[in-house]
């Protein structure tokens, strides 16, 4: 068979795409992905041997096949797939001995993702065993194979990291050769798609629209002490921009403009060092969309949403696009996507990883990272900090302890960030000067309070914002409440909670009384501005969060009022738990002065050092903690990503009928399937329930399973117009109902 017809991919008119032009043009495209992290050599060979096993007459046989045409080729007919990621791998090993298992990882996952070396409980063959296997290099060895291809020197740069980063280096590797395959095939198939990529504005262009938009808002601001405030971050976060690239904190009070005046932060940052793109990452998909609308409303196109609650409205075919490999200016992403795509396997959510090098990833609400996974977390953002250009923000009105711990012995029990340089000129001068509440901490810090004398002692404030620790909590409570009265929680779903939201901004804007009883779902990014705020007892870091929702804007002629109390239960079991009990600990000797910056650091050293701060082993699945030199084997990467998961046992989703309109998308879906623009408008519609409670729904018929994969409300009153979904068979009764303002 001559090399013109040896076929990487044939498309549906039977054009051939060149098997030899494939590797080459990967191997070019990888190299120049990798040379942000000066591994363009390791990346190259990936590149050219990745589908080395496309030579086999196996595989030549079967796409030929496939496609209607016939292979010229000696073969018995081949079915099903064929094995063509391992010869690359064999031959790497092949000819590099220990050295070549670098490549091997690589290549032998880039369709199935990076293996595990040996087979515990992860689906797939470990990488251990298909070494094994040297037939597959043999059958591929059989073709006439050009030299160009099969040749190779073996690299001369250095795993970056040593051993504590030799496995991030090689999911960066990973990331490099697969989305060179991705686009590389892309513009075989479609080259209409590769058209649509890239192509944006650079960061001088996006600097000068920023600065448009602030010049217009300072115009327009009113003359308070708030926005004087505002303007001093600003210009501080201007002026640190230009300090050498590592780690930073902007430590700013809730409502004192972290959002904008940390993207003038990145930009300067960006511009003096040459950064790639800014990187902004969210606890909380509820929230996400309220950032990303700012950022676009400032630099159009340039800003690319990934997060699971996309309103495709938004979307078009070029921002789906950068969102699988992050080639943006701008991204706005969620703290899950972030972290768990650091630590990822599969080849979708590990594309984007070379374009995280060269960046600026500013951390929001930093404090609300798992304390279970922020050992490896700051593992990794040391690391990409020290050996991959990248400079983070840690941006948050309560800083958690992010420096290396030790035990009561002086032993090292974490190993964190020590080196974190402060934004904010004078922090401490700040807190003082933006503070605009009185919080009042329980007078008895053993005496709990009854939902009953709660609700009448909120009854007294025509508006009062009442945060409490669990949905149940929040519909006992609003059931108590006078007739008028609001629910939020997270059994709404999306559209339900945006437009409530929405109410209560208007409602606030207008003056009219406002009673409202929430889940802690507002206590991060929900721009609220009450007079009163009432919190359940809970980390001192929630109650800080609650009381930025309390005189936001300090428009009131004297100071909010945030009161904490203990309700009738502690908080549910586990990190809720310890939080709480910490912030009584602390509290309880001295609570004058809650928020003062300095609690935040003591809270926090208390609270993680009652935490296993790397639960799941992520460090010793992945050797981050292996000084000694090895065999560059034993690495256990679709383990730790299985295990990666910064939010455990998220339920089930199930859509609901929340509206007419919901209505529609659930017959469309009925009707012909799910399709991307459908299943993007549905999200909206999405509650997420703990799966013993979604069992019992199912097996009452309340919910339905239709097209074999979709869970669907059946039950005509299983949705509240107040409460959202209703679990266990809760029934609101008919005095519920009036108290309720239903």
């Amino acid at each position: 068979m001559g090399e013109n017809r040896y076929a990487a991919h044939i498309d549906e008119e039977k054009n051939i795409h060149r098997l030899e032009t494939h590797l080459l043009q990967v191997a070019k495209m990888a190299a120049s992905n990798a040379e942000y992290f000066a591994s363009d050599q390791w990346a190259e060979l990936a590149g050219c041997w990745h589908d080395l096993g496309k030579y086999s007459a196996a595989f030549q046989k079967m796409i030929h096949e496939a496609n209607g045409m016939e292979a010229h080729i000696e073969h018995e007919s081949a079915t099903g797939k064929v094995n063509h990621s391992s010869a690359g791998a064999l031959h790497a090993v092949e000819k590099f001995g220990v050295l070549g298992r670098i490549l091997a990882y690589l290549i032998a996952g880039h369709h199935a993702g990076l293996p595990d070396w040996y087979k515990v409980d992860s689906p797939g063959q470990a990488l251990g065993e298909r070494l094994q296997e040297c037939e597959h290099l043999k059958a591929a060895l059989q073709a006439d194979i050009p030299a160009c291809i099969l040749q190779g020197e073996q690299p001369v740069q250095m795993p970056i990291g040593g051993r504590e980063g030799f496995a991030l280096w090689l999911r960066m590797l990973f990331s490099a050769l697969v989305d060179a395959d991705f686009l590389d095939t892309e513009a075989f198939y479609d080259p209409n798609k590769t058209e649509l990529r890239g192509h944006y504005p650079d960061i001088l262009t996006l600097k000068k629209a920023f600065d448009d938009h602030m010049e217009r808002l300072t115009q327009n601001a009113a003359d308070t002490t708030v926005n004087k405030l505002r303007a001093k971050i600003l210009a501080d976060c201007r002026k640190t921009g230009c300090q050498q690239p590592g780690v930073f904190s902007l430590t700013v009070p809730t409502g004192g403009g972290k959002t904008l005046s940390s993207m003038a932060f990145a930009l300067e940052h960006a511009i003096t060092h040459g950064k790639r793109r800014i990187i902004y990452a969210i606890p909380y998909t509820s929230i996400i969309e309220q950032t990303a609308n700012i950022f676009r409303g400032i630099f159009g196109d340039s800003v690319i949403e990934h997060h699971s609650n996309l309103d495709p409205d938004k979307e078009n075919r070029r921002s789906r696009l950068a969102a699988e490999n992050w080639d943006a200016p701008v991204i706005v992403t969620t703290n899950v996507q972030f972290f768990e795509s650091l630590f990822a396997a599969r080849t979708s959510r590990c594309r984007k990883l070379h374009n995280i090098a060269d960046s600026i990833v500013i951390l929001d609400e930093a404090q609300l990272m798992p304390p279970e996974f922020l050992a490896p977390i700051l593992r990794v953002m040391k690391l990409l900090t020290e050996y991959y250009g990248v400079s983070f923000v840690i941006s948050t009105a309560t800083q958690p302890v992010m420096g290396s711990m030790k035990d009561s012995f002086g032993r090292e029990v974490i190993k964190g960030l020590d080196d974190v340089r402060e934004i904010v000129s004078d922090p401490d001068a700040l807190y003082r000067q933006l503070e605009r509440v009185n919080v009042n901490m329980p007078d008895d810090f053993q005496q709990r309070r009854t939902w009953e004398d709660m609700a009448a002692e909120i009854a007294g404030h025509e508006s009062v914002l009442v945060i409490v620790n669990t949905r149940n909590d929040a519909r006992e409570l609003f059931r108590l409440m006078p007739e008028g009265a609001i629910h939020l929680s997270a059994l709404m779903c999306g559209e339900h909670r945006s437009r409530v939201i929405a109410d209560i901004k208007q409602r606030l804007k207008e003056g009219k009384p406002t009673r409202v009883v929430s889940t802690q779902l507002v206590e991060a990014g929900v721009d609220l501005d009450f007079p009163v705020v009432y919190r359940a007892m809970a980390g001192l870091d929630s109650i800080a969060q609650a009381a930025g929702r309390c005189n936001r804007e300090g428009a009131l002629p004297g100071r909010g009022k945030v009161v904490v109390f203990l309700p009738p239960k502690s908080a549910p079991g586990g990190h809720l738990r310890r939080a709480e009990t910490t912030t009584i600990s602390l509290m309880s000797g001295d609570s004058s002065d809650p928020l003062a910056r300095s609690n935040f650091a003591r809270f926090f050293e208390h609270f993680y050092g009652k935490c296993d701060l790397d639960k799941e082993r992520i460090i010793t699945l992945l050797h981050m903690d292996r000084k000694l030199p090895g065999d560059l084997s034993d690495l256990q990467f679709r383990t730790a990503a299985m295990k990666m998961k910064l939010i455990k046992d998220a339920g089930q989703t199930v859509f609901v009928r929340y509206n007419a309109e919901c209505e529609t998308l659930l017959d469309r879906l009925e009707a012909v399937g799910p399709y991307r623009e459908l299943m993007r408008k549905l999200q909206r519609y999405t509650v997420n329930i703990p799966k013993h409670r979604f069992d019992k729904l199912l097996e009452t018929g309340d919910i339905q399973m239709i097209r074999d994969e979709f869970y669907v409300q059946s039950s005509d009153v299983l949705y509240d117009k107040n409460l959202g979904l209703l679990l266990d068979g809760e029934v609101v009764s008919a005095d519920q109902l009036i108290m309720g303002g239903v």
